[in-house]
């Protein structure tokens, strides 16, 4: 035998023994496939074939749920609703193995069903493709989308007039906005990235890549943190400092996942989003993902057509603002005439 076909001999024998060794084992990984909020979920690594391993290590999200056990349970609560990503890494002498699952968790019950009572009426630009809609101070602030159309505006809300005005590059498509230690921060869409303005003069003084999120679509806040959803069921929570997003929640019924998710504002520790062409809103525990209630706004197109005659697909329900101080809530939409107070009620 020539020196050649020795070596490759030796390689063709290593991989041989690789390949025998890696099919001498074999494994199995369990998991509950659907739970409601609340409810223990059990997981299962099971050897089929091989040595003792080493080790097993199992996670939920990235997190580790067993020292060394093969059967895990655990609670539900501790993830939130939605889809959740469930690995076992099965270590044994040189090597290790991943195996996959995933559990599906809903909310432990059916949302609220709520409607509506006018309380007020006010003039709203019907030049307006809103995307954001924010209460400070005594005046509304408002962002508008579309290519070319795109602006950020200081309103007066008894009037509808625009005070203060700034149009965003035409390059880009407007979306949602909010304001945060006197800053503005509005998102664009498709771009993967925001802009900061100053609140007083509404001079750009930054901007921000999208990191994790693909989209850019409603944007509120709470004391800490800036709440941003993307066009899917997830509501992303940034850092204001850096604008970077530190964790999300995936947004379910008892029954499904609600996606598309658009305008948002954050209303006495719950998270108010527009669904998108759909005249509802969704009430969002910002803690697990839980809808809580539903505000069915038909009536409120209804009567938006009585003297409006909406005619574009896009000219839907979209906006929603908060005066804290005085307990009051404004919806408005897409080249909507009106802007509306509303009083969430019981059905």
């Amino acid at each position: 035998m020539n020196i050649y076909k020795h070596l490759a001999f030796i390689c063709l024998a290593g991989i041989l023994l690789i390949s025998c060794s890696e099919n001498n084992y074999k494994f199995k990984l369990n998991a509950t496939k659907k739970a409601n909020l609340g409810a223990k979920a059990n997981i299962k690594f099971e050897q089929l074939k091989g040595d003792k391993i080493d080790s097993v290590h199992i996670y939920v999200n990235k997190k580790r749920v067993n020292k060394n056990e093969t059967t895990v349970s655990f609670n539900t609560s501790d993830f939130g609703v939605g889809k959740h990503l469930i690995t076992a890494i099965a270590f044994y002498p040189n090597k290790s193995k991943k195996l996959n699952n995933s559990i599906e968790v809903f909310a432990n019950k059916a949302p609220k069903l709520l409607g509506f009572k006018i309380i007020n009426t006010y003039p709203h630009d019907n030049k307006a493709y809103t995307q954001g809609l924010e209460y400070h101070n005594g005046y509304l602030y408002e962002s508008t989308g579309r290519r070319g159309e795109s602006s950020l505006r200081k309103v007066d809300i008894k009037t509808g007039k625009v005070l203060q005005k700034t149009d965003l590059d035409k390059k880009y498509f407007g979306e949602g906005m909010t304001i945060f230690d006197n800053k503005i921060y509005w998102l664009t869409w498709q771009a993967r990235k925001g802009f900061i303005y100053s609140l007083d003069t509404f001079e750009k003084i930054g901007s921000f890549d999208y990191n994790k999120s693909n989209e850019g679509w409603g944007l509120t806040h709470n004391e800490s943190e800036l709440i941003k959803s993307d066009g899917t069921n997830k509501i992303w929570f940034l850092n204001p400092s850096d604008q970077k997003e530190k964790r999300s929640i995936q947004v379910y019924t008892n029954k499904l996942t609600i996606k598309e998710l658009n305008e948002l504002e954050l209303i006495n520790g719950k998270i108010y989003a527009n669904y998108w062409k759909k005249p509802l809103i969704a009430i969002i525990n910002p803690k697990n993902g839980t809808v809580e209630g539903i505000v069915n706004l038909t009536d409120l197109v209804k009567e938006m057509k009585k003297t409006q005659n909406l005619v574009d697909e896009d000219e839907v329900l979209n906006g929603i603002a908060y005066d804290k101080e005085n307990n009051r809530i404004f919806v408005t939409g897409k080249y909507w005439n009106k802007l509306f107070e509303i009083e969430i009620i019981k059905q």
